[in-house]
């Protein structure tokens, strides 16, 4: 059985009936689901948007227009939390500018674990992915080893440039190195499996991540290259989950005018639509895109792109979502 939860709503699916209206409520922090095990570890979504948030810094267009005075349509940088009741921890996955605001959205979702942070654990070297971690230096939180899980290039540079190494020496982190589909036990009943994927990688690998728990599997892809570059078929990933949270930076061809967007390395919403196209209602319904740049009309849950893609058996993630693992 597959639990979610979103702000004020409960909804109890099985496997073939993943389908959640979008036009619900979709702000505020997290309520817990009366309906879930309440010992169940889970994950929260602590965001959507891609690096810049929604609305973006510098936009004067449409897209973004009024939304610096209506909070409630605002979207924080694409995160995930992952909360275990019984253990008393929680993790983040990526640590990116809206931290400050992902804390206290995590801290609503479970509020007996308030402030504590037992792991992070990064994609790749995007400024929407780690640049939170700033956060955790003697400027602001002067945290105490907090264990960042990081794949050997990320490794190296955070342990070689100002000022992300600042925090590597004064131990307000601890580095943890991951390797290619060896697995991290976070605890006994929740392992996460990094993959690498085609990306732009300036600084450092790009990986997603599938989170097994002892009820489900969620597969975290918020940054790739086009599917056909992926030597691993969405398909056979797909498959293999429960919940697939994957990239939808931009929509569809014209979004950015003046730019070719066959040369910007994201799937477009509408080509995994179409690729998805006539397979199985259970994988269709699996998908829920994440990492919306801000001029995507996707962010808007009443617009043409958001009901092309229910029509198509897929959602949009909704800040403060939550999934039992």
């Amino acid at each position: 059985r597959l639990i979610v939860c979103r702000v004020g709503k409960v909804v109890t699916m099985n496997r073939r009936n993943f389908i959640i209206n979008s036009s619900w409520s979709t702000f505020g922090l997290v309520t817990m689901c009366s309906s879930a095990q309440k010992d169940s570890p889970f994950a929260v979504v602590l965001g959507t948007a891609q690096d810049g948030g929604y609305p973006q810094a510098g936009c004067k267009k449409d897209c973004c227009k009024g939304l610096w005075e209506d909070v409630s349509r605002r979207r924080d940088v694409a995160s995930l939390g992952i909360v275990d009741p019984v253990t008393e921890q929680r993790w983040f996955i990526e640590c990116t500018p809206s931290f400050p605001r992902q804390v206290r959205r995590l801290d609503g979702a479970y509020p007996k674990l308030g402030g504590e942070i037992d792991g992070i654990m990064l994609t790749h070297a995007h400024i929407g992915h780690y640049a939170g971690l700033i956060h955790l230096g003697r400027e602001v939180m002067g945290a105490k080893s907090v264990l960042v899980h990081v794949m050997p290039r990320m490794e190296k540079f955070l342990r070689t440039q100002g000022p992300w190494s600042q925090l590597v020496e004064l131990k307000n982190i601890e580095l943890k190195p991951m390797r290619d589909n060896r697995p991290v036990h976070l605890n006994n009943r929740i392992k996460v499996y990094p993959f690498l994927v085609p990306h732009r990688d300036e600084f450092s690998e790009t990986v997603g991540f599938k989170i097994e728990g002892p009820s489900n599997k969620i597969l975290w892809l918020p940054d790739i290259d086009k599917w056909e570059k992926w030597n691993t078929p969405l398909e056979k990933v797909l498959r293999g989950v429960d919940v697939a949270y994957l990239d939808g930076t931009f929509y569809a061809q014209g979004e950015l005018p003046g730019r070719d967007m066959s040369k910007i390395p994201h799937p477009l919403i509408a080509e995994t639509i179409r690729r998805l196209e006539g397979k199985e209602d259970s994988l269709r319904r699996k998908v829920r895109f994440i990492h919306l740049n801000h001029t995507n009309p996707a962010h808007n849950p009443n617009s043409v792109a958001t009901r092309q893609i229910e029509k198509a058996g897929m959602c949009v993630a909704v800040q403060g979502e939550r999934v039992e693992l």
